[in-house]
């Protein structure tokens, strides 16, 4: 990778002094992303701090979505997509020329809306990232990380005695925890999670929310968010996101989630967060 030296004072001073406590594991940095000539995407400019949950919220269609997979180049596997500006991860810029986007991916995982378990078994959803990476991994080891994979993400007390079972088969908060063991079986240093909860009940919920505060412990997380309680609960900076009159996407305000939620400094945050936008 091109190393890039990070600019922090294009970031805001509030997450700018928390920089002691947890350094910037990666940056957008005047990010902007089109899809053919529509901008979908405008000059957004955010950090994401070591083993800190950022929650990235706004109204629908504001580019969230966009922006958590322009952190591992999952935008350019859309036809037309291009990407302007830097995202600079351990201060090295993802998208320099001689990078790989696979190896990019595996440094960032990324867990999905809906659950997406392979059909295959549960042992084998968690195996397949791994031997792509090491295809001669003994299987000793190789138990040994599916089975550390899924006691770190909350499912092997109820996997273990069924890992032959289809992973399609488990209930959808099992499958989105399978979806994370997947993810972290490959040891990433960044986790993203794209509305991981919309699709599960309240209970199911919980346990990711759970799961998350405890992943964060080893990882930084990015969220996208709709739920504005969830939002509050887990996270420990947020994003703002509001759509332009062009309707492409920007960062409106950044800071610690209770700043955010409490003392915004744009009102549109404060309608948002209140429940008052729209």
């Amino acid at each position: 990778m091109t190393h890039v030296t990070v600019p922090l004072a294009a970031v805001s001073d509030a997450p700018a002094r928390a920089t002691q406590d947890a350094p910037v594991k990666m940056l957008a940095e005047n990010l902007s992303v089109f899809y053919n000539n529509f901008r979908a995407l405008a000059n957004v400019t955010m950090p994401a701090y070591e083993k800190k949950i950022t929650a990235i919220i706004g109204p629908s269609g504001c580019g969230k979505s966009t922006l958590i997979r322009a952190f591992n180049r999952m935008n350019e596997r859309v036809k037309g997509a291009r990407v302007e500006g830097r995202v600079i991860l351990d201060g090295e810029d993802i998208y320099a020329a001689d990078v790989d986007p696979v190896i990019v991916r595996q440094r960032v995982g990324m867990v999905f809306q809906k659950p997406n378990p392979f059909v295959k078994s549960i042992y084998e959803n968690i195996a397949f990232g791994i031997r792509l990476l090491n295809p001669r991994m003994p299987r000793s080891e190789l138990d040994h990380r599916v089975e550390w994979a899924l006691r770190r993400s909350a499912l092997w007390d109820e996997a273990r005695d069924k890992l032959k079972q289809l992973g399609t088969e488990l209930s959808g908060g099992q499958q989105q925890r399978l979806c994370i063991a997947r993810a972290v079986a490959v040891e990433p240093e960044v986790l993203l999670m794209d509305e991981p909860c919309s699709a599960l009940d309240p209970v199911a919920t919980l346990k990711i929310e759970e799961l998350m505060k405890d992943l964060s412990r080893d990882y930084t997380i990015i969220i996208v968010t709709h739920n504005m309680q969830q939002a509050a609960r887990v996270s420990d900076y947020t994003a703002m996101m509001m759509m332009r009159p062009d309707r492409a996407g920007e960062l409106i305000e950044f800071g610690e989630t209770q700043t955010i939620f409490v003392r915004p400094k744009d009102p549109r945050t404060q309608d948002y967060v209140s429940g008052r936008f729209g």
